[in-house]
C-alpha cells in the first residue's frame, strides 16, 4: 500500500470500490457491502501465496470451504449459522491473511481490530455481534479440518505437520470438496452466488428459529 503523504492528517480508513470508506479503528456497518467482500476475499490469498496451482487459493475459497464442511459437521444447522460461517474470515477483505506465526508476534492489537470489524459484519448482516460458544466451536473445528486438507494438499505440509498443528481430520474425505484453486473471478462470483443463496434461505425461516 503507497505511503501517505508527509505531513497528511492521520488515516485509518480504506475507500472501498463500492464507494464506501470504512473506518478499521471504528467500523460502522453501514460502510459494510458484501459486494466489497467478495471482491477482497477473492483477491487475497491463504497461506501468504505459498501454495500450488495455476491460482491463489483465496479467502473466498477457503470461506466457501469451511461453510460446506460446517454443514457436514451439523446438517441441521440453520442458514444464519451457514452464514455466520461463510463469514467467519471475513474482516480479511481489509486486513488480509495473516498467517498464525505472524499474528503470535503481532498480539493483541491485530485481534483487536479484527474482531471490531467481524462484530461490525455481523451486525450489517443482522447476526449477533457474539456468537455463541457452540457455533464457534463448530465453525472452529470446520476451519482446522480445512486448513489440514489445504495445508496437506496444496501448501506442501507433510501429514504428520498438518497433524501436529491442525490435527487430522475423521469421517471426511478430501474428493467430497473442491480444492483446486481457481480464478479471482470464478472466487468472488462463487462466494457471491452462496452468499446470496443463503440471505434467500433466511428469509424464509421465522427469527424465533435462529440457532446463532
Amino acid at each position: 500500500m503507497a505511503a501517505d503523504r508527509a505531513g497528511a492528517p492521520p488515516r485509518a480508513w480504506q475507500r472501498m470500490l463500492s464507494g464506501r470508506r470504512l473506518d478499521l479503528l471504528d467500523p460502522s456497518p453501514l460502510d459494510i457491502e458484501i459486494a466489497d467482500i467478495a471482491h477482497g476475499l477473492a483477491r487475497v490469498a491463504r497461506w501468504n501465496g505459498q501454495t500450488s496451482g495455476e491460482h491463489a487459493f483465496s479467502v473466498a475459497q477457503h470461506s466457501l470451504l469451511v461453510e460446506a464442511l460446517y454443514g457436514e459437521l451439523v446438517p441441521a444447522a440453520s442458514a444464519e449459522a451457514r452464514l455466520a460461517a461463510l463469514l467467519h474470515d471475513a474482516p480479511e477483505y481489509v486486513i488480509g491473511d495473516m498467517i498464525s506465526p505472524f499474528k503470535s508476534v503481532m498480539g493483541g492489537s491485530y485481534k483487536e481490530c479484527e474482531l471490531k470489524l467481524q462484530r461490525a459484519i455481523h451486525l450489517r448482516f443482522s447476526l449477533p455481534a457474539e456468537l455463541s460458544p457452540g457455533l464457534l466451536k463448530d465453525i472452529k473445528r470446520a476451519d482446522q479440518i480445512a486448513a489440514y486438507y489445504e495445508a496437506t494438499l496444496l501448501a506442501g505440509f507433510s501429514t504428520a505437520e498438518a497433524t501436529e498443528y491442525f490435527g487430522r481430520p475423521r469421517g471426511f474425505s478430501a474428493d467430497r470438496f473442491d480444492f483446486t484453486p481457481r480464478s479471482v473471478t470464478w472466487a468472488q462470483a462463487a462466494f457471491l452466488k452462496r452468499f446470496t443463496a443463503l440471505e434467500s434461505k433466511r428469509q424464509t425461516v421465522p427469527a424465533a428459529n435462529s440457532t446463532v
